[in-house]
């Protein structure tokens, strides 16, 4: 039996999977039937390490106890509750302590808790929250959304009409009122920049561009990721986070940071936020939230703005917006028991102590066939590889292939392969992601 063949009799036909071509997978399947610490293991017994924290979501490793044992508690004890006009304990006890690590620290106000059940959910909360609060502080003409090219915030018509990925959006018509701000991706002058790059600071003035087109007046929030992952790891340059958080305070504009992929450590500090100095006035979460365990999202609002809806009659509802999912019992006790291994573990912060081996390891395989950019930040890495003429992406899937098939998840979106692993590896680990990548690239060559 070989790594592509199914252990058992269920037929492969009727699960239509997300995001996947599905006639070829299921040609030549790749199955995981298990996981612990930084592997996986496969359906025929190989050990596959994990080059990408799942989805860029299980920060803490795979099979953490302390998770289990507190999602089977909240199973037997309190499997679900409504959130509608109801309550239960875990969900307030889960808000206050993601408060006591919310983004930018007690200084930046970002305390004040949404629960969804997913990156996309989040995202579109916080658009919903966006335009709300515009209305409600008089602004009722602030409608229209700013999203980036390139960027990617989930999969909900909020999320891909201020998504700038165009496969997720060619289909599907977009919300009217949406707009772009360029890209920030330049190869030609950033090409293997180690973090931040030197050039590019002025791509925020797009945004001046875009109120001079549309009006301030008609502008809600700007959403971007601060360092885009799904689009092939773009970081921000020099500058750039902290220009479009003063045009937006200049003109009154919410500024958004989509969180899903850099929170709960992934850059060495708790979340973007944290690392880059700038202060947004919404944050999505979710995937490192409950480390991938149980599905689940949350939105942190800066008091500002939460408190601009908590006016009018006691009884009215001040956000007409949630989820049946929202604040779930046994999703809380997951993200409680994450919580705990984050604090008592370090790995906040233990990016930052990895982040400059990570960094060398990386960049080392600058020079190896195709390659034409290595881009790195916190425990993240972006490798470009040059695309083939007449089949753009088809060199990256074959190293993805390949690495699985010699023990190595990665991930990758068009020519680009992305790594952002679970953020207890060692220097081993880091070896071995390089080791294997590296004789890939050379095979596919």
């Amino acid at each position: 039996m070989n790594a592509q063949t199914p252990t058992n009799s269920a037929s492969l036909e009727n699960y239509w999977m997300p995001f996947t071509a599905n006639r070829q997978f299921k040609a030549a399947p790749r199955l995981l039937a298990s996981a612990e610490g930084m592997n996986y293991t496969s359906i025929d017994g190989r050990t596959v390490l994990d080059g990408t924290a799942g989805l860029w979501c299980v920060n803490a490793g795979h099979g953490r106890k302390r998770i289990t044992a507190a999602v089977e508690k909240q199973l037997s004890t309190l499997d679900f509750a409504p959130s509608f006009q109801m309550g239960h304990p875990i969900a307030f006890d889960f808000a206050e302590k993601l408060s006591q690590v919310s983004p930018g620290g007690p200084e930046a106000g970002l305390d004040r808790v949404f629960f969804t059940g997913s990156g996309s959910e989040s995202v579109d909360t916080a658009l919903k929250i966006a335009l709300a609060y515009q209305r409600a502080i008089g602004q009722g003409t602030r409608t229209r959304l700013i999203g980036r090219e390139r960027g990617y915030h989930g999969v909900g018509f909020g999320g891909i009409s201020v998504g700038g990925i165009v496969s997720n959006r060619r289909v599907f018509p977009q919300l009217p009122g949406t707009d772009h701000l360029r890209h920030t991706h330049d190869l030609a002058r950033n090409a293997y920049a180690k973090g931040e790059p030197e050039h590019g600071a002025e791509l925020a003035d797009d945004l001046e561009r875009l109120v001079a087109l549309h009006g301030a007046e008609t502008i809600a929030a700007v959403i971007v990721e601060p360092v885009a992952g799904s689009t092939g790891v773009l970081i921000p340059p020099k500058g750039y986070l902290q220009r479009l958080r003063a045009i937006c305070d200049r003109h009154g504009i919410l500024l958004i940071f989509d969180e899903v992929i850099t929170g709960f450590g992934r850059l060495g500090t708790p979340f973007a936020v944290d690392y880059f100095g700038v202060v947004p006035d919404l944050v999505t979460t979710a995937k490192g939230l409950t480390n991938g365990a149980i599905p689940m999202g949350a939105v942190f609002a800066s008091r500002t703005v939460h408190d601009a809806l908590m006016h009018g009659p006691d009884g009215q509802i001040e956000l007409f917006h949630g989820y049946t999912y929202s604040g779930h019992p046994v999703g809380c006790a997951a993200g409680i028991a994450t919580l705990e291994i984050y604090r008592e573990e370090g790995l906040l912060t233990r990016g930052a102590e990895l982040a400059g081996a990570w960094q060398d390891a990386m960049h080392s395989l600058r020079g190896l066939p195709h390659v034409i950019d290595v881009r790195t930040i916190g425990i993240i890495a972006g490798i470009e590889l040059a695309s083939r003429p007449d089949a753009i992406g088809k060199r990256a899937y074959d190293v993805f292939v390949d690495c699985f098939e010699k023990g190595l998840l990665i991930r990758v979106t068009g020519d680009i392969i992305a790594f952002s692993p679970p953020l207890i590896l060692e220097q081993k680990d880091i070896e071995r992601i390089v080791a294997v990548l590296g004789e890939a690239l050379k095979r596919v060559a």
